[in-house]
Parts: structure tokens; sequence; C-alpha cells
């Protein structure tokens, strides 16, 4: 730490307590997060300094971190908001050590290098199931869709590429008691890019399916997604072709588990999902019907049964489920007695002859399993070629690829067999190779940068990899023979062929070879390897089986005669039976380790090891047992020893100068001299000692990270210093600058704009004299024809005019003098508009009258038709509203309502009834009813005149308010005609026109009106206009009425 302080010599002391401060400051955050990559670990040997480091920095949501290039990625079991668009846009195109650890920051760093050097990389994510590898290589995906180059065209790839992953899942994961999402399958995929950086293709190449899990699982798993998505997502047409229920339960190969619905699962979801991504990844549908249909007779198949007959043999109970098993797979009904025949008899060959074995009951329920396996198992390798077919690069061209090997980890399990024999065996052999690789790389950039190599001891597993697949001596190869040879060959005479040809190995043991204390942990049937990552004990039972895995010869047949091109493909006609035995599981799958390790050995690697932090799949819970156990298998701490072994920190010279060349006055701001130079004058700046670095050819080598930390920190208190400054600086020259700028385009908007003020001011004038000249020649040509010198100013006359009559429009029909006078060339114009506005006002006036007023408007036509021009004081009752009634019920005695209500009363008016012979003035009720007309005093009807006897009703043309009801009298004992006075004459006799629906009925008469006193006896009524009203007998006898003579004149003035 000596060598930071030679920094601060000249500074006072204030500065340098100032400095120490935020020094400690930012090593107690350091020590708060952990380091973000092991390689600057003190104590590295350690691996409890290891652990607590990542505890740390997990504790912190941190679960990236470094070891070199190496990225470690501890599961969170939750959403951390780090995936988003906007980070991969953070991480790209950024120096890898730049930004905190990240998938992101890898597969940034992993493209870039790919592009610059044109050449082929793979990145390789291993852990055990749970840890995240899946999630991983998705991540790395998706980032590579974003980052590349996007065309339409490319968009297809790389959606097919992206889609490949939900079909890939749902037939190759599983459920598994350590994950929801477990991959039952190694993958490794080939991104292929152009020369500009643009995904073009992809290859997907599979290794070792768990084909086992299609016909058992361990409680609490489940098989394959694609069954339990199909059972439960499938459309109900689809489920009743297939022959299939909506109910897992009915189906045996999915229920051993006990665990068919899970709840992270949403199997409905992800049918939609897989459905969808077939059809991108262009997959017919009829290849998708058929893939459908391998599924439902993989189902069928698990519910075939068999008992024993008297002799042993077994006999199919299932006719039904053989049924819809040769249904799904072919249209052929001979298939069905094939298939019932397959599964009960075998074919032996001895001497060339065929002879038929039938099955014992456990013999025909391993020829259902195998057959089960083989359909599912060799589908699985159709869907993956499908897939490539779907991705490949029609282009020839060169092409760049990036792999992702997406492989399970090491696993323990309590029980062990061939399975994990295998998996262990693969990533003995990736362990392997990622030692030979990373050891490889770093003596090359030794050798490269002219720094001597110091070797590094570490364990070779080599001696493991040779324990099992060594020629004719290996594990493989003896368990191969074992299941080749003549003779009854068991698991148990395997381990005896293994306990004679390894006796002595020190990685192998058996009960037999074991010494008495670990005799004990072994059973006879188990034997144990040690393993580069620890001890792990194998089960001999069913290895023989499993690797066989055979498939008799007459359900081969049955398979080829299917009529789905699916099957046909996989079960082909020409591949051979009996005559050459085929290759075994084991050495099928070393043969395609050895195959995978040639082209990683070709491509430069990158690592992403996976870490799952407890068994519960917990968030914020760190096992450290459990942890420390995966750091250890994955081999971190002998990789952290690899990158350790010489220098922690190495940097290219112009990185190196760039980030610190302000810690020295000579290189800041800017340095002259080359790179090397540069870091050769700061590095003596800061005081490094000769052990703590090495000059290479293009790179600085830093033994120490302790060196790299003071520098950092030295940098990180200057960085503030240098900010302040620079932002002064910059601020005084941003705000200069800006002051000139804004002073310069003021000077040039002023010219701009007095310029622009002057020439519209001209403009204006210009325009303004022309208009004056031509109103003044229109003014003067305005009575003439319209020509080109009068055009514009009648234009503007008749908008002027039109202009004031919008403004002055009459408000009433009624108002006949506000129109204005319209000029001489708008005179017809204002005609018509006049028109139409009044039509307008009438229109509204109408419109807005109510049903009432409706009503009251007909009865005061009628009147009109009447009396209009008749009767003098016809015009003053025109503003008087009639009413309905003038008494109301209540008004008129109950006698008389008894007597005439049922008639139905119309109408009611006071009336002063004249007698006949005397003419003395009586007051009355008039009553009209449906039938007569009724005159009324108080509780006596004075007289009831029915409307078939009413001749007529005479008035006088005068404006008194006189009426005489005529009636016919036939008998001398009736009653003559009525002489009345109404104070509601018009409103009254145009309700009787109504009653009697006879508008005749009235006559307006001039003088005199004779009426009957009774039969053979007349009267006179004498009618005279004078200055006052009167009511008189003359002395004629006759009866005088003399009406108000002003009535004439305000009938005239209304008029």
């Amino acid at each position: 730490g000596e060598c930071v302080f030679h920094l601060f010599l000249e500074v006072n002391q204030e500065r340098c307590q100032r400095i120490l401060q935020e020094m400690e400051g930012s090593l107690t955050a350091r020590d708060r997060v952990g380091i973000q990559d092991f390689v600057l670990l003190d104590a590295y040997t350690s691996e409890t300094a290891f652990m607590d480091n990542l505890r740390k920095r997990f504790n912190e949501n941190l679960i990236y971190t470094y070891i070199g290039t190496l990225l470690v990625s501890v599961n969170p079991y939750k959403e951390l908001g780090i995936y988003t668009k906007k980070q991969m846009d953070i991480y790209m195109g950024v120096n890898f050590f730049e930004l905190p650890p990240h998938i992101f920051a890898l597969a940034d760093n992993v493209y870039r290098t790919m592009i610059s050097e044109t050449n082929n990389h793979f990145i390789l994510i291993s852990g055990e199931s749970g840890a995240g590898k899946t999630e991983a290589s998705k991540k790395v995906l998706q980032f590579y869709a974003v980052c590349c180059p996007s065309t339409r065209l490319l968009d297809n790839v790389r959606d097919r590429l992206l889609l490949s992953n939900p079909v890939l899942e749902a037939f190759g994961n599983a459920k598994t008691l350590k994950n929801d999402n477990s991959s039952r399958f190694g993958k490794y995929m080939d991104i292929q890019f152009d020369h500009q950086g643009a995904a073009v293709g992809g290859h997907v190449l599979s290794y070792l399916l768990e084909k086992s899990r299609v016909v058992h699982q361990n409680h609490g798993e489940r098989n394959f997604h694609i069954f339990y998505q199909l059972v439960e997502g499938g459309e109900d047409e689809l489920l009743r072709w297939l022959g299939l229920e909506r109910n897992c339960q009915n189906y045996r190969f999915l229920i051993q588990g006990e665990c068919a619905k899970v709840s992270s699962i949403n199997d409905k979801s992800d049918w939609k999902t897989v459905q969808k991504a077939l059809t991108i990844i262009e997959f017919s549908e009829k290849d998708i019907e058929h893939l459908f249909a391998i599924l439902a007779s993989v189902l069928h198949l698990g519910n075939v049964h068999f008992g024993a007959s008297a002799l042993g043999y077994a006999t199919l109970n299932s006719s039904a489920e053989v049924h819809w098993l040769s249904k799904v797979l072919s249209t052929d009904t001979s298939i069905k007695f094939s298939s019932n025949y397959a599964l009960e008899v075998y074919i032996v060959i001895i001497d060339h002859f065929q002879v038929l074995s039938p099955f014992t009951a456990e013999h025909a329920k391993y020829a259902r399993d195998a057959l089960a396996k083989a359909i599912y198992g060799r589908t699985f390798s159709w869907l993956v070629n499908k897939i490539n077919e779907s991705l490949a690069n029609k282009d020839s061209t060169r092409k760049t690829v990036i792999g992702l090997l997406d492989i399970y980890g090491f696993e323990v399990f309590d029980v062990n067999s061939f399975e994990q024999f295998c998996i262990n065996f693969c990533n003995e052999k990736l362990q392997q190779l990622f030692i030979q690789l990373t050891l490889k790389s770093e003596q090359e950039e030794y050798e490269m940068e002219g720094i001597e190599w110091e070797p590094v001891p570490y364990f070779n597993n080599k001696i493991i990899c040779d324990l099992v697949e060594e020629k004719h001596r290996g594990i493989i190869s003896i368990l191969d023979e074992e299941c080749l040879r003549p003779g009854e060959a068991t698991d148990f005479t395997f381990l005896e062929k293994l306990e004679e040809k390894m006796c002595g190995h020190p990685h192998f043991v058996t009960h037999k070879l074991a010494d008495q204390k670990t005799r004990k942990t072994l059973e006879r049937g188990d034997f144990r390897l040690l393993h580069y990552a620890g001890e792990v004990t194998y089960s001999v039972a069913g290895f023989l089986d499993k690797n066989n895995d055979l498939l008799y010869r007459n359900i081969k047949e049955v398979m080829r005669q299917s009529k789905n091109s699916i099957i046909q493909h996989c079960f082909n006609a020409i591949e051979p039976d009996g005559k050459k035995r085929p290759e075994t599981v084991a050495t099928q799958f070393k043969n395609s380790l050895a195959g995978l390790t040639e082209i990683l050995m070709t491509k430069e690697p990158w690592y992403v090891r996976c870490l799952k932090p407890n068994h519960c799949k917990q968030p914020d819970r760190f096992d450290d047992v459990m942890v420390r156990h995966q750091v250890k298998y994955l081999g971190l701490m002998e990789h952290l020893r690899v990158r350790r072994a010489g220098f922690a920190y190495r940097r290219r010279y112009e990185v190196f100068l760039k980030r610190y060349k302000a810690l020295c006055p000579d290189t800041w701001p800017h340095w002259k001299g080359t790179p090397a130079e540069g870091v050769q004058r700061l590095i003596k700046h800061l005081g490094y000692k000769p052990d703590e670095y090495k000059m290479g050819r293009t790179k600085i080598f830093i033994r120490h990270p302790r060196t790299l930390f003071a520098t950092e920190d030295a940098f990180e208190i200057c960085k503030h210093e240098l900010a302040t400054r620079i932002q002064a600086k910059y601020k005084g020259y941003r705000v200069k600058g800006q002051y000139q700028r804004q002073r310069e385009a003021a000077t040039k908007i002023e010219t701009c704009w007095r310029g622009l003020q002057a020439r519209k001011e001209r403009e204006r004038r210009a325009w303004a004299v022309k208009v004056i000249k031509k109103f003044i020649k229109g003014f003067m040509n305005r009575n003439q024809p319209v020509s080109m010198d009068n055009s514009e100013y009648l234009a503007f006359v008749r908008q002027s005019y039109l202009t004031r009559l919008k403004d002055n429009l009459p408000k009433s029909v009624l108002d006949k003098t506000t129109w204005l006078t319209p000029p001489p060339i708008m005179q017809e114009a204002s005609m018509f508009l006049r028109k139409l506005h009044t039509r307008l006002l009438v229109r509204k006036y109408v419109r807005g009258i109510s049903s009432q007023q409706k009503v009251q408007l007909q009865i005061k036509a009628l009147t009109s038709d009447i009396f209009r021009g008749r009767k003098e004081n016809y015009p003053q009752s025109i503003c008087q509203p009639f009413a309905d009634t003038r008494i109301s019920e209540k008004d008129i005695n109950i006698k008389v309502l008894q007597q005439i209500c049922p008639e139905g009363i119309k109408y009611s008016v006071p009336v002063i009834k004249y007698d006949r012979n005397g003419f003395r003035p009586r007051f009355r009720q008039l009553i009209f009813t449906q039938a007569a007309a009724y005159l009324v005093e108080e509780a006596k009807i004075k007289q009831r005149v029915n409307y078939s006897s009413l001749k007529g009703v005479s008035v006088s043309n005068l404006s008194d308010n006189f009426l005489i009801l005529h009636v016919s009298c036939d008998d001398t004992k009736q009653k003559g005609d009525l002489v009345l006075q109404c104070s509601y004459l018009f409103e009254a006799l145009t309700k009787i026109c109504v009653v009697t629906k006879n508008h005749s009925l009235i006559k307006v008469v001039q003088g005199s009106v004779r009426f009957d006193i009774q039969p053979g006896k007349e009267g006179f009524v004498d009618f005279k206009s004078s200055s006052e009203a009167m009511v008189y007998r003359a002395k004629n006898g006759h009866l005088m009425v003399v009406g108000p003579h002003n009535a004439i004149v305000n009938s005239r003035d209304k008029s």
C-alpha cells in the first residue's frame, strides 16, 4: 500500500487526511459487496475467503462474479429486474471489466471478439440441476436477438433460434426433485453469424436424452412436459381424435411420480407457446399432426396391461388401448393384429431360421417399455433434426460461430445409476478440456507477451477419464463386452469383471475390494469412483439393460408398417437387424463426447458456472455446505489457482494508460509518446516495486490485487478532483461560447428582422395602393355591367351587404320593417333571402309550439273561418286564448250534474238570458253536453235544446255579444228560441260548432233578427251602433241592442 501514498507526498496534511478518509470509505464499500473478480482476491487459495466473497455478493443480490473471464452465477430464485432491454443496451459494446459482472457482459464480449478476430467461440454453461443453466442460455440468446443487426430475413432466423428453446424444453425437460424445469438432455447449439455480425443460422446437437423417464418417474417427479401440455392444453377435438381424456390421472406414464400438477408450471399456456413455436419453426400441419399422434401413442402404450396364461405366457388385457395405438399411428386395420402379436411374441433366429417364442408377462412389459422409449427417443432425434433444417443457413459463404453448451452438471443422488455414470463421465471430460484450454490460453498469452511461463500444479483427471473410456480396459469397454458376450450376463457378472480388471486402481473401489471401514458404506451391488469432484457410489442394477437399449425385431417390423411419416423415418426399413449389433448407449455417448470435444477444441472457450444456493428453491437463502460442494466439483478453486499462478491482473497499455493517466502529471492530460512508455512513466510515479509487475509486449501484468486496489483507490479520489476542475473549466467554456453565440445570433436576428419588417411594410403599401385604385375605379363603374373594372368592387358590395344583413336579420315573422335595403345589384338576391328567412322564422315558430298551443290554434282557425271580416269585434278576440270551460263542475249544482253528467259535459259558460215577452235579463248557465245544450238556473234545468232541434244560431255583424239560438217548435207548449248575452261570445259559438260538428250553424246578420217566442208568435231583436253599449225594449216592442261604436274604429285599426 506504500506505493499509493507517493502520489500525495507534496499535499498538505489536511488534504491527506481527507483522502485517507475517502479511501477508507471506498475499501469499506468494497468489503460490503465483495470483490467482483475472484482473481483479485488476496487469499485466493482459501476456500473460506472464496465462499465469504460469494456470500457477500449473493446477500446484496449480486449474483454474478468473475474468475477472469469465467462467469460464476448463483441462482437467486427471484426476479431481480436485471435482464431488461435497458440493461442490454448498457452492456452492449462496453469493455468486459468496465461494468459489474453480468451474463450480458460475457455474451457481448464473446460477440465482439468473434467479429473483430473472425474466429469461432463457445460458451460452456454447466452446473447441477436447478442452478439456472437453461435460463442462462436463454439470456444469451435474448441478448444476441437484440444486439445483432436486424432485417426481415434476419428477424425470421432470430425468431426460430429463440422459439426452438420452448420446443426443446417441452420435449426434453421435466420436473425433478431439484428443479421444476430440469433439462434431461445435453444441448449444444451453434449460432452462425455473417461478416456483419448478423445471426443467419444455427445448429443443435443433443446428448443422452433420459429416455427411461418416459416409462418411470421417481416420487415427486414428472414425465417430460409435453405430455402434460397435450392433455391439459390440447383442444377438445384434437384429444377426441387422439383418443385421449383431459385427465392426467388416466395415464400410467404420467402419474408414477404422483405430482402431475405443479403450481409453478402452467401447462395450458406452455401448450400455446409450443404450438406457436412449431408454426414459426416451419413444421408442416402434417408433421405437427403426426407428432401429436406419436405422443398419444406413448400414453396409450403406457396403459397396455398384460396378464399371464396357464402356461405363464403373456396375454394382452388392453385391446382398447392397442386399438387406439394402431389408430393414431396407422390407417391400416391390419396393424392392430400386428401390434397385439408383437407385444405377445418375439422372434429368435437359430441357424438362419426364425423361431417364434412367446413372451412372459415380465418380458412383455419390458418390450412395451422399450418400445415407448424407442418411439420417444427416436422422435426427439427427429425433432432436433427438423429444427436444424429450419435453422440451416442456405448461404455457403464462410460463417463465424458462437456455440452454447448447456450440459448437465455433476450429479450425486442417494442411488446413482447408469444415467448418473454417463453424466459424471461427461463432466470429467469437460473438466479435462476446461483445464487444458485454460492452461493453454494462459500459457499462450504469457509467451505472446514475452513473459516467462511458470508451471502450474493442478490435479490432472486424465486417470479418471482413462478409467472410464480406455479401450479394452475401461469401464465402458467392460460393460460392452458383458452386454455382447453369449451366456447369462447379469449386472453382477459385470461387477465381477470390473473387480477383476480394476483391482488396485486408486480411483475405483467395490465392496469386495474395499478395506474394512469403507466396506460398511458399500452394498454388494455397488462400485465407487473417486471423481475429481469427490466420491460417487453407483448401483450396477440396470446397467446392462440400459446400456443395451434393445428393441425386438418384430416390434420394429410393426412400426415400419405405420403410415405416420415420422415413425417411418425413425424406424427406417434399411436399418440393420441382427446381422450387425448396434452400438451400445455408453459407446454412443462416449463417441458423441469425443465428437463434441473435437468441436470445442477448434473454438475459443468461455465459461459460465451456475451454482444452486439451496435445496429448497428459496430466495435469499445461502446454504454454505451445498454451495461449497458445488464449488468443489465445478473446479472453481482449481480454475482460480490457474489464473492466479502468475499475475492476477493484465491490461493492454492503451487501456491502462487511458484509465490511470490522471494520477501522473507527466501523462495528464495527453501523453505524446508510445502507450508502453506512458505506462512505464505512470507506474514509476506511483512507486510500483519491480516484483509487483512485468511489462509485456502489449500489456502490463500486475502480480498482486492489493497493488491494483491501491491504484484504483487513488484514481477514485483523483477523478473527483479532476472532475470538479474539468467541470469548472467546461462550464466557463460553455457559458462563454454560449454568450458569444447568443450575441452573434441576436445581431443576425435583428438584421434579418428589420429587413423583413421593411420588406413587409413596402409590400403592404404597394398592396394598399393597388386596392384603393381598384375600389375607386369600381365605384365609378358601379352601375355598369360586370367587367374587370368593377367586378372586385361589386364583390365587395355584395360581401358588405351580406355581412351587415347577417347582423340585422328580423327576429320575428311580424317584423316587416328591419330588413335592410339592398343595393341595386343585390335586389333579386335580397328578395330570395327574405323569403328564405321568413320561412325559417315560421318553421322555428311552428316547431316551438306545444300540443296545447296547437289545439288552441286549430280552434282559433275555426273561429277565424266563421267570423273574420263578418263581425266587427272579432279582431279583439284574437289575442284572447280560449278556455276548455268557463264554469267548473264544482260551481254547477249537484242535482243538475247528476242529470246531465251521463251525456258528458263539453263546455259551460255563464250567460244572461232575456225573457221572450218582457225581455227581462236573468243570469243563467249555458252547458253543452255531447247530446244537447242546457240552460240552467241554479238547481233547475230551465230548458234543454237537442242539437237535432237546433236550427241555427244568429249573431249580429256589430260589436255586441248577443246570440239567438233558433229551436224547432212543433208544439205550442214548447218554449221558443233563446236570446242570450255572453261575455265569451266567440269562444262559446266556436265550442258549439265543434260539439255539434256543424260549422255552418252560425249566421251573421245585419239589422234585425227574428226569433220565435212560441209557435205562431214571433219577436225581433234590433242591432245598431252607438258611442256606448245599451240593451232596452224599444217602443215598437223589439229588443234593442246597441253595440259600442269605438269597437269599429278599433277593428279598423287592427286590420
